[in-house]
């Protein structure tokens, strides 16, 4: 499976757009940027290492924050090897790029991974 970086970014900012304005609303002071590969702090979090990681919180979930104190913005990294690596079509990429953003920013509203259904 192949889609070329800025059609990737494309599709990320397709997902983002697609939120609902009430949770869209609330994305304040966060990032989310596009990485080909996971770094080595990321697969940490992994419980298989033998699995794929397909993005990314990295930041302090609303649900967690003291708002009186400075925070750097947030950030939600979506990989693009991995992802194109777990699809085999344009349409089954696009779908997971989808749910791989909304899973990410769902950990920024402070859901946990047993919280959400993708």
């Amino acid at each position: 499976m192949s889609i070329d970086p800025v059609e990737f970014e494309r599709l990320v900012e397709e997902a983002l757009d697609s939120l609902p304005e009430r949770f869209a609303d609330l994305l304040e002071n966060i990032v989310v940027v596009v990485e080909e590969e996971p770094n080595a702090s990321d697969l940490d979090v992994m419980d298989d290492p033998n699995g794929e990681l397909l993005g990314i919180y990295r930041g302090t979930p609303l649900t967690q924050r003291s708002y009186s104190s400075f925070r750097m913005p947030d950030q939600v990294a979506i990989f693009r090897g991995p992802i194109l690596r777990v699809t085999r079509s344009a349409h089954e990429a696009k779908r997971q790029i989808r749910e791989t953003v909304i899973h990410e920013v769902g950990h920024h509203f402070g859901l946990s991974d047993e919280d959400m259904v993708y």
